[in-house]
């Protein structure tokens, strides 16, 4: 079957390699000269199943208002007349309750999981050097408030037979030795054991070679004019001279994905909520972290790769904004020299944006759509790289016909009708 990929993050490279191993023959079309040059190419760098939440939580509306007001803030909201923005907020804090974050969080975990369980056997298969690492990821908590208000995340890691360590002080510097140096400003901790870290750009690059070695074609520089739908299903997409036709389509643009798929009569409630990170080259191994690091604070991960620390967070909703605000470097800033003071080299420190996918429940959208040759790969927020090998080969068995491994409620279009 000729199948036509749209996007060439990680989601779309995964899924791409999964079909051409179904033994589909496989095209991926992308606007940039290469692979992973958007989201993909400097996220958090975090591949963690065991940290996978929804942000729509009970308290968050009152947690929202308050992180505004923070001088270091977690959260931006552009004040304009947005009404998709409203929309996507409304059907976010409808799901703020007890009830819709416990199943929100345990579809999560179920794609998570099953994303790590794939991305080690794709380990296995094939060759790719991302500055991987499976030290797990600790959660650290400056207030007892944080303590106190992580037990809910506790009882659904239990149910979910999700592993995990709840530290004190010590426990935290026995994981990350580096918190010695400030172990004053931090009580405890939750730690993920079953995590890991990579450079998600790096891989990405890395399983386009092996994509290509399994016959797929990648069209870079190639803008997506759109769909075209004929008599109920995809027959093309309209690029600038051209028609490419296949028998199927994968929609994994990301952020993008609602822009296209609106033109064809589909309504996904995905947001770009814009994050900002910092990478810097380590200089003193003693002070920087050993696998990922998350500030409950101010949410920043500060995660370690072989010989950098990549620093990402906070979150503005402000549409397709793509400019790099200097100001905005602050609590990535703030934080890395906060806990990790000398291990990294801040003034050689790059700083980039992009743009995460976010459904109003935080479980992306996977499978089937209304016609028959279309399937959604896309919302997975600031979780595509934990998430992408896993729901690349859950779309692959779709699309090719076979059972998936995992349930696969709650995870498709259906939730939203």
């Amino acid at each position: 079957m000729k199948i036509v990929v749209l996007g060439s993050g990680v989601i779309g490279v995964t899924n791409a390699y999964f079909l051409a191993k179904a033994g589909h023959e496989v095209t991926v079309v992308d606007r940039q000269p290469a692979a992973a040059l958007e989201t993909s190419y400097a996220n958090a760098g975090q591949i963690s199943p065991g940290y996978s939440s929804p942000w729509s939580a009970p308290g968050v509306p009152l947690k929202a208002v308050k992180w505004m007001m923070q001088d270091l803030a977690p959260l931006r909201i552009q004040p304009a007349l947005d009404p998709v923005l409203f929309k996507w907020m409304t059907k976010m804090l409808s799901n703020c309750t007890e009830s819709a974050y416990r199943v929100n969080k345990s579809r999560m975990l179920r794609i998570a999981e099953y994303s790590r369980d794939s991305m080690n056997e794709l380990n296995d298969e094939v060759s790719i050097d991302y500055d991987q690492r499976f030290g797990g990821t600790l959660q650290v908590f400056r207030t007892e408030k944080q303590v106190i208000s992580s037990k809910a995340d506790v009882a659904i890691l239990k149910e979910c037979g999700v592993r995990h360590e709840v530290l004190d002080r010590q426990g935290c510097i026995d994981a990350e030795p580096a918190l010695a140096h400030v172990k004053e400003k931090i009580i405890g901790g939750l730690r993920l054991p079953g995590d890991g870290t990579g450079d998600c750009f790096k891989f990405t690059q890395g399983l386009v070679a092996e994509c290509e070695k399994l016959g797929v074609t990648f069209m870079y520089n190639t803008d997506i004019k759109g769909l075209i739908l004929e008599a109920g299903k995809i027959q093309g997409v309209q690029l600038a001279s051209e028609v490419l036709k296949a028998d199927s389509y994968v929609m994994a643009l990301g952020s993008y994905s609602p822009i296209m798929l609106g033109k064809v009569g589909i309504k996904l409630p995905v947001y770009p909520v814009k994050g900002y990170s910092l990478t810097l080259p380590i200089i003193d191994e003693t002070r920087a972290p050993v696998s990922t690091v998350m500030d409950e604070t101010y949410k920043i991960a500060v995660t370690r790769f072989n010989d950098r620390i990549r620093v990402g967070g906070t979150a503005e909703l402000t549409g397709y904004d793509m400019s790099l605000k200097a100001k905005r470097r602050n609590n990535v800033d703030f934080v890395v020299g906060d806990l990790f003071a000398g291990g990294g080299d801040l003034e050689k420190a790059e700083f980039w944006t992009g743009l995460r996918p976010m459904t109003p429940d935080g479980t992306p959208v996977l499978g089937a759509t209304k016609y028959p040759n279309l399937f959604l790969n896309t919302g997975h927020g600031t979780l595509g790289w934990t998430m992408a090998v896993g729901s690349a080969r859950y779309v692959s068995d779709i699309i090719s016909g076979r059972k998936p491994d995992i349930d696969p409620s709650g995870l498709g279009m259906e939730r939203y009708v």
